[in-house]
């Protein structure tokens, strides 16, 4: 499995490897939602941001994520990254995904899930992974629709930045399950 950085392109989304050009946009397209950051086990807003930027790129020159800048209409409109890559066991989780509020319920998502998995599974994937909060219900509720699995909830998995303790449940798609879920994603893109 060599997961690579290419740019990945359908229809609704394009999914670029993130670069020093997407930085300012991305940053904007954070501070369009600042609450939500409460859910998450990290913060991408305010002085939180140029922490976030130097850590995943560090993590991005070291392989051990593949971050993409999510662009709709010729806009930065957020971020979606590989990580948690596994070659040995042909295994990958696609997660620390956030798109502006505006683009959240329409194609974006599905699109980029469906662009994302795809190259995965032509890779050489054998799973991929997500990993959701228990608090964040529009996500779970996104993975189901997805057509994942759910596998379980680790319990006090993470302390977030604001100190919470997050449970974490894990859903997954395995090789065998993904045309079933790739006819689902194209369904859903061509209506």
């Amino acid at each position: 499995m060599e997961l690579g950085a290419p740019v990945l392109e359908n229809a609704f989304v394009r999914l670029e490897p993130l670069g020093e050009a997407h930085r300012e946009p991305l940053r904007a397209a954070c501070e369009a939602d600042r609450e939500i950051w409460e859910i998450y086990p990290y913060s991408m807003i305010g002085i939180h941001f140029d922490p976030f930027w130097i850590r995943i790129r560090a993590e991005q020159q070291t392989g051990r994520c593949v971050p993409f800048a999510a662009m709709a209409d010729g806009a930065c409109v957020g971020i979606t990254r590989y990580l948690g890559i596994d070659p040995v066991n042909r295994s990958v989780e696609i997660g620390g995904t956030y798109y502006r509020p505006d683009q959240r319920g329409g194609t974006v998502n599905p699109a980029a899930k469906y662009l994302l998995l795809d190259h995965a599974f032509a890779q050489g994937a054998r799973r991929v992974r997500f990993s959701v909060d228990a608090i964040n219900a529009r996500s779970r509720a996104a993975m189901l629709k997805l057509g994942a699995v759910q596998e379980g909830i680790l319990r006090q998995d993470r302390v977030c930045w604001t100190g919470r303790v997050r449970d974490t449940v894990v859903f997954s798609v395995l090789a065998g399950e993904w045309p079933r879920v790739r006819d689902g994603l194209l369904k859903r893109l061509s209506k």
